[in-house]
Parts: C-alpha cells; structure tokens; sequence
C-alpha cells in the first residue's frame, strides 16, 4: 500500500511538473506552426511551377507534333518530285 502511494506521489508530481513549463510548450507549438506556415507555402510555390511546366511541355510537344506533321509533308512533296523525274 506504501508503495503504491509513493507511485501514485511521483506521478502526480510529474504531471504538475508537465503542467507547469506551458510557456515552453507554448514557443515549441508557435515554432512547428510557422514551420508548417512556411512548408505550406513551399508547397504551393511548388505546385504553381509544377503547373507552369506541364504547362510548357505541352506547348513543346503541340510545337513537334507541328513540326513531325510539316516534315512528313515536305517529304511526301520530295518524294513525289523525285518519281516524276525521268532520266
């Protein structure tokens, strides 16, 4: 029975002691809240460039779709410029 009030004493002292450095606690939440802050931002800085190149890489592959399409154009004109002539 003793030594059960003597557990039941350490830990009510520990948890008074806990509840007594709030200020501490209070900085530590503050300082993971901007942390958290500035990796939200980070986040959507990210997501804006991540749209912007997607955004590119399809200009770019529209630009050499164009560009395959006029090639094969220019060859098939080659192609029939090369069988009309006759030796």
């Amino acid at each position: 029975m003793n030594k059960k009030m003597m557990i039941a004493g350490v830990a009510l002292t520990a948890l008074l002691g806990g509840c007594a450095n709030t200020t501490a606690l209070e900085e530590s939440v503050a300082n993971l809240g901007n942390k958290v802050d500035q990796l939200s931002a980070e986040v959507g800085a990210l997501k804006s460039e991540q749209g912007q190149l997607s955004s590119d890489v399809k200009g770019a592959k529209a630009a050499s779709m164009d560009a395959q399409a006029e090639a094969k154009r220019a060859n098939d004109r080659l192609d029939n410029m090369a069988t009309s002539y006759k030796k």
